[in-house]
């Protein structure tokens, strides 16, 4: 019949009502003295964790100077990472027994030159004085040095200037350097650096800076302006060729990428 009650397996399932009474939040029985002290704890708690996340972060801020010697520069464009880590954490160097003989390598050469004028130098920029080429082992070497000096082509000429200090700006950033030689043929000049390292590694970017600053400091078209790396060991000379101009040393210290032809 149409009014008979439907077969109890095709009706809905209704769920049943749950008669026990919901469970109050523990956070609603706390009295307001309490709720204070929880919220401190997860004040704190937040700030534990983000003291944490900073710490394990990978990309820490680090904010470069404004000044820059030609060594720091040529760190930052070789391995920026590794010299924002430097800056962030900086180490106390170790007394460079090498370094030390580097500087009286460029002193000895100095003196060679005694009728040039020679600038005032501070105590921190001593030629030969980071270390970072020296490798002098020790007066032996010092001396053996000297004799390999003494048997290069530019031992027999006279240079234009020695030990020339610099100072240019780079995209904002002042950049602090010293020249070890200038020679000058005509209205040509060649900058020269001397190496004193066992191995020829010398980054071409160095005499990128030294020759732009040369050019500009002395009113020169840059192409008047040629530079070299003389390996004192070997006597072996490298010219880098199409060394980076202003653009491209700017380029280079702000990190953007190199504009596409045409």
């Amino acid at each position: 019949p149409a009014d008979a009650p439907p077969h109890p397996e095709s009706a809905p399932h209704i769920p049943a009502a749950r008669h026990a009474p919901e469970t109050a939040d523990p956070v609603d029985r706390l009295t307001p003295e309490e709720a204070r002290t929880l919220a401190s704890w997860d004040r704190d708690l937040e700030s534990l964790a983000g003291e944490l996340r900073r710490a394990r972060a990978t990309v820490r801020e680090v904010v470069v100077p404004a000044s820059l010697s030609a060594t720091q520069l040529l760190r930052l464009a070789e391995d920026p990472d590794g010299f924002a880590r430097e800056l962030a954490r900086p180490m106390p160097r170790p007394p460079q027994p090498a370094a030390r003989r580097g500087t009286r390598f460029h002193a000895w050469v100095e003196s060679r030159y005694e009728e040039l004028p020679l600038p005032l130098l501070g105590p921190d920029e001593l030629p030969g004085g980071d270390g970072s080429d020296a490798e002098i082992a020790d007066e032996r070497d010092l001396a053996e040095l000297k004799e390999a000096f003494e048997r290069t082509a530019y031992a027999r000429r006279t240079p234009y200037r020695v030990e020339t200090p610099f100072q240019i700006t780079l995209a904002g950033r002042v950049i602090r350097g010293r020249i070890d030689a200038v020679y000058r043929t005509g209205d040509a000049y060649e900058i020269v650096d001397w190496k004193t390292s066992r191995h020829r590694t010398a980054d071409p970017l160095q005499l990128a800076v030294y020759r732009l600053a040369w050019a500009e400091l002395h009113g020169l078209p840059l192409d008047e302006v040629t530079a070299t790396f003389l390996y004192v060991r070997t006597g072996e000379t490298v010219r880098p060729r199409s060394l980076p101009g202003r653009a491209e040393l700017e380029r280079i210290l702000l990190d953007e990428p190199a504009p596409e032809d045409g």
